[in-house]
């Protein structure tokens, strides 16, 4: 029984074979990784027959001293009660391997909750104590977004559903909300290589106003690349001309059954049902010409061309669906088009025979605050809480050491930059005096 270095091929024979699995151990973000400059093996734990049991993508960074070793949402098994020999046998393929820094991020839940954030289960605190009792450092229960990776993700099961009754399962505003969103002619388009300049722009966009940093697009490039009918970048948009025409059909559809209410009250005048539903459609009728009027309002501004609306990125793996980024321009909210988005990867996880969607992450906080929390609970999954994020290291006074070493260094830049703003300061402020110093002996003289 023993940790060991494992074959691409012996790696995905494992993880499929496992109920439980994220988008970032596959071979998939490996390949992503490795672009981007990681260095990556996989990684296994063999049990008495030599059978793999666990198994994981370890990825790797030189930093000062050594290297900085991570596992992401893993590792998987098909065996937990080897979990505890695994963590404990990477401690020591870490340190023989030049690690300074090992860090684990199990994908195991935590704690199950709500759609509203109310327990539905107890906490599992043994998951946390089989890795302290090993030496690792645990990080906390945290909300939020600590290091941008949250620990709360808002999921829904999609067994049993079938696409056409996918819809009766959201909550009732989600139900709505899609079925509105349906009306307004808006198509969905999964992007090509060549064209992921567009999602790019939604996501830049998306960030500078929510004031988070965005991902460069060749990094959208090599997810391309990596993952290929495993993702879709798929955006909404909306053709200005053909919403208009569509507010023009449905209005003349309601204008028709408004002519039939009148007919029949002119045979049965004194019916208070009918007077009420003619009130009711004469006031959608109203309506329909302000929504035109808006309508011809974008015609002018954007033109005859289709605009984007929104964009996400979607994954897929054979045991769950995940939405990993998004963007929207919120001056096309009343459009609803990420709810529609959200529909299509629910139905393409249908198709594939996907049992499980991860909308990823949330706060924690359920104080009415979280406005994803807001729009995921339209589609009536439930939460669940991650472990959180484990530290190791193989030499603890090394790295304190290097740390302190690196904390002084920032400071004493920190402090060398503000001695030069106020050298600069002082030499402009010289230079100002001696101006007017001039000046005033020109006066005078």
């Amino acid at each position: 029984m023993t940790l060991k270095q494992l074959r691409q091929e012996e790696f995905v024979k494992h993880s499929a074979s496992c109920a439980q699995r994220s988008f970032m151990q596959t071979v998939e973000m490996e390949k992503l990784l490795s672009k981007r400059s990681f260095t990556c093996q996989y990684v296994g734990y063999t049990n008495e027959h030599d059978e793999v049991t666990v198994s994981a993508v370890l990825y790797s960074m030189p930093m000062t001293g050594g290297l900085h070793m991570e596992i992401n949402c893993g590792p998987v098994s098909t065996n937990p009660q080897d979990l505890q020999a695994f963590y404990r046998e990477l401690k020591t393929y870490a340190k023989e391997n030049g690690a300074l820094e090992l860090i684990v991020k199990p994908y195991e839940t935590y704690q199950t909750f709500d759609s509203n954030g109310q327990p539905t289960s107890p906490e599992k605190t043994e998951l946390i104590k089989d890795l302290t009792d090993l030496g690792y450092e645990f990080d906390g229960l945290q909300t939020g977004y600590p290091g941008g990776e949250p620990d709360w993700h808002y999921v829904k099961d999609l067994a049993g559903l079938t696409e056409k009754d996918l819809i009766k399962s959201f909550s009732k505003n989600g139900k709505s909300t899609v079925k509105k969103a349906n009306t307004f002619g808006i198509q969905l388009k999964k992007l090509k290589r060549d064209e992921l300049n567009i999602f790019k722009e939604i996501t830049s966009a998306t960030s500078e106003r929510r004031e988070y940093s965005d991902k460069p697009l060749d990094y959208y490039q090599d997810f391309y690349d990596a993952f290929g009918n495993q993702a879709d970048f798929m955006i909404a948009t909306l053709n200005f001309q053909d919403y208009l025409q569509h507010l023009q059909h449905d209005q003349e559809k309601l204008r028709q059954k408004i002519q039939k209410l009148k007919a029949d009250l002119e045979k049965n005048p004194q019916s208070e049902k009918k007077h009420n539903q003619l009130r009711e459609l004469s006031s959608q009728f109203e309506s329909f010409e302000t929504r035109k009027a808006e309508a011809q309002e974008l015609i002018d501004k954007y033109g005859m061309e289709d605009q984007v609306l929104a964009g996400s990125l979607f994954l897929y793996t054979p045991q769950e669906a995940t939405y990993l980024f998004s963007g929207s321009y919120p001056e096309f909210n009343k459009f609803y088009a990420p709810a529609l988005l959200q529909e299509y990867v629910m139905k393409e996880a249908i198709k594939r025979g996907i049992p499980f969607y991860n909308f990823l992450g949330i706060t924690g906080i359920f104080d009415g605050s979280d406005g994803v929390l807001r729009f995921k609970q339209n589609f009536n999954g439930y939460i669940v809480r991650k472990m959180g994020t484990f530290r190791y290291y193989p030499q603890p006074l090394k790295f304190k050491i290097l740390s302190l070493i690196k904390k002084i260094a920032t400071a004493r830049l920190k402090l060398s930059n503000s001695f030069l703003r106020v050298f600069k300061v002082f030499i402009c402020s010289i230079r100002i005096y001696q101006i007017c110093l001039n000046d005033l002996f020109q006066k005078n003289y």
